[in-house]
């Protein structure tokens, strides 16, 4: 398959507004670690924020493990709270052995940008909890799947309507599965966990899964982890 037109990358990107608001390849990690020798990290997270490097890890995490392969939690996670660490701790013991992470993107699909400040605010949390987080400017999963191939992300079912919903792409079925299809060419999976819509709690099982699709789904039960907690809830009660 060729190449897209701008014009084509455009009407795709604008039509796959399913967000998720690691390491590709080696060489982007060895480059990622000379540009710390050069820059500080404002630096850096400015230069991410423009698109001149397209990710920076905070490994917090200090276990090992036997291989290479992610699994990831995406969000903007203001604030990171217990639900999010159960989360990706139960998703984790489903897929022995692959890194857990979290992953913020720095650009949004439709606000601006965090602010320098916003990043380090957000990542501080990671810190203190110890858990590694990956910042990206890749808001778009498709466009996650191209950086972290392989990869397994952690979603919930509300994300996982709107992943296989044709509204975000166009209104177009066909594009939908164009697009899933190619992540699915990358190896990379969702597990989903169970999450309230439109008032009722709703699992895998709940969603109409394409057929030639199912495969990259995975349901976490809903006896391994339910939270109904939410960070918009949490900055309600906060007052912010």
């Amino acid at each position: 398959m060729g190449l897209r037109s701008r014009e084509e990358e455009d009407t795709i990107s604008n039509a796959c507004q399913v967000c998720g608001t690691s390491d590709s390849e080696l060489t982007e990690v060895e480059d990622s670690h000379e540009l710390e020798k050069l820059f500080d990290e404002d630096q850096e997270l400015q230069q991410l924020i423009n698109g001149e490097i397209c990710m920076k890890v905070y490994p917090f995490d200090t276990c090992t493990y036997s291989s290479d392969q992610k699994i990831i939690l995406s969000g903007s996670f203001n604030p990171l709270h217990d639900g999010h660490l159960k989360l990706l701790e139960v998703a984790s013991s489903m897929l022995c052995n692959r890194v857990p992470c979290f992953e913020i993107s720095v650009v949004n699909a439709d606000k601006p940008p965090l602010s320098i400040a916003q990043i380090k605010e957000r990542v501080i949390q990671f810190k203190k909890a110890g858990k590694t987080v990956i910042l990206s400017n890749q808001p778009y999963f498709y466009k996650k799947a191209e950086l972290f191939p392989g990869s397994a992300f952690v979603i919930g079912a509300d994300t996982a309507a709107r992943l296989i919903h044709p509204k975000y792409y166009g209104e177009s079925y066909h594009q939908m599965i164009e697009i899933l299809n190619g992540c699915k060419r990358l190896s990379c999976t969702f597990l989903v966990g169970g999450r309230k819509i439109d008032g009722d709690f709703k699992v895998l099982d709940d969603l109409a899964i394409p057929e030639e699709l199912m495969d990259m789904f995975i349901s976490i039960p809903e006896d391994r982890f339910r939270s109904d907690i939410s960070s918009t809830e949490i900055r309600k009660s906060h007052g912010i």
